[in-house]
């Protein structure tokens, strides 16, 4: 692996930065307070603009081809100043390279261009259920083949952006016999059919902006044609995009951890304790080495991650690798950055309870922390 960046990718990364600091960081307390939807989605459609949207999408479909470390960089630098803005992004990601992965030439020509363009505001990726998040392949919403259409019926838990995503990503049971995990099938949905059903927004405990919703299909019907990849194979597509998801999260928890961690460095070389300024106490020095050593061996572990699925390699145990270290040790950077503080870190006037708030979920979703380590497991033991 080449640790040197390229010009695009820095370019990317500090385009990013530049964007989450004018734009994204002075909004983001508001966000999270009042989730008010029309400056979220006006911050989207600026993100759209300069690209984020189809980051690893070929040009021919209206995507900037910047490749999977560009991602990676801008998911980390988006996260630094708006956890929210983050996972909306990361998602609409991730449903384009489904489409871009399996998608037949109509499905790509109709939709990519769509998102990358801001026509769609976001996609959003239906899989979790009530009964089927760890363990996905236990869905239970159905499409039955009637004439040359399918009947959706059934619901999806915890879908980000479902309030305004334009186009989902849907999978579900086509063969209801087939044992566990081969009967399953992947359909672009469009959000104005009829027969769909959005709850509103979950009040969460953080990433407040970004709406988490229940997505429910009663007698939705959807041509035949809006089926991607072959019936019955769709639950290896879902496997492996989630991999691909798990760098977008990780990136994500990345850059709420060096946030929390920046913001309190700042803090302590400012206020004084005992007559000194408290970053000359060694304790805190030691937290300070230890937090900021396990958030670049992340960023490595992201990179190594990220550069694997660019060469076109099995990229999976690198992936859940790079989400589980990054989460965790985010969570316990924000943790420390908040102990720190003190009980300045624990009032609404810093923004270290936020992140506290917007960092906890990023040891759960795309995976939870202990699904990584039975997939890192189950991987070491292959090699074997």
């Amino acid at each position: 692996m080449n640790l040197s960046l390229t010009e695009e990718q820095m370019m990317i990364q500090d385009m990013a930065k530049k964007f989450a600091e004018s734009e994204l960081a002075p909004v983001a307390a508001e966000l999270d307070e009042t989730q008010n939807q029309t400056v979220f989605l006006n911050n989207l459609a600026q993100l759209t603009e300069l690209g984020f949207m189809g980051l690893n999408i070929k040009a021919e479909y209206g995507g900037v081809e910047a490749g999977s470390v560009a991602f990676s960089l801008a998911i980390t630098e988006i996260a630094r100043a708006c956890a929210s803005t983050a996972v909306t992004t990361s998602v609409t990601n991730m449903v384009a390279e489904v489409i871009q992965a399996v998608g037949n030439e109509e499905q790509k020509q109709n939709y990519l261009p769509k998102i990358c363009s801001g026509e769609y505001k976001a996609g959003a990726f239906c899989l979790t259920e009530n009964n089927a998040g760890s363990d996905p392949a236990g869905m239970k919403t159905s499409a039955a083949l009637d004439g040359d259409e399918y009947v959706l019926n059934g619901s999806k838990l915890y879908i980000t952006s479902a309030s305004f995503a334009d186009i989902f990503v849907v999978w579900a049971v086509t063969d209801a016999i087939a044992p566990k995990g081969k009967g399953i099938s992947c359909f672009l949905v469009e959000a104005n059919t009829p027969g769909i059903t959005v709850s509103k927004p979950e009040e969460k405990m953080g990433q407040k902006a970004s709406p988490t919703n229940e997505v429910s299909f009663t007698d939705c019907r959807i041509p035949a044609t809006a089926m991607m990849g072959k019936e019955n194979k769709g639950f290896g597509v879902a496997v492996g995009e989630l991999a691909g998801g798990r760098i977008g999260i990780g990136s994500l928890a990345l850059g709420i951890g060096l946030a929390a961690m920046d913001y309190a460095r700042a803090f302590i070389t400012e206020r004084k304790q005992f007559g000194q300024a408290l970053s000359n106490f060694q304790g805190l020095q030691w937290k300070l080495a230890e937090r900021y050593t396990d958030l670049e061996a992340a960023r490595l572990l992201l990179m190594q991650a990220a550069y694997t699925k660019e060469q076109g390699l099995p990229f999976g145990k690198s992936a859940s690798m790079a989400k589980l270290f990054a989460a965790e040790k985010a969570n316990t950077a924000c943790y420390d950055a908040l102990q720190l503080m003190g009980g300045g870190g624990y009032i609404k006037e810093y923004p270290l309870e936020r992140m506290a708030r917007d960092v906890r979920i990023t040891t759960i979703y795309e995976g939870t922390s202990e699904i990584q380590k039975i997939i890192i497991a189950r991987e070491l033991l292959r090699e074997i």
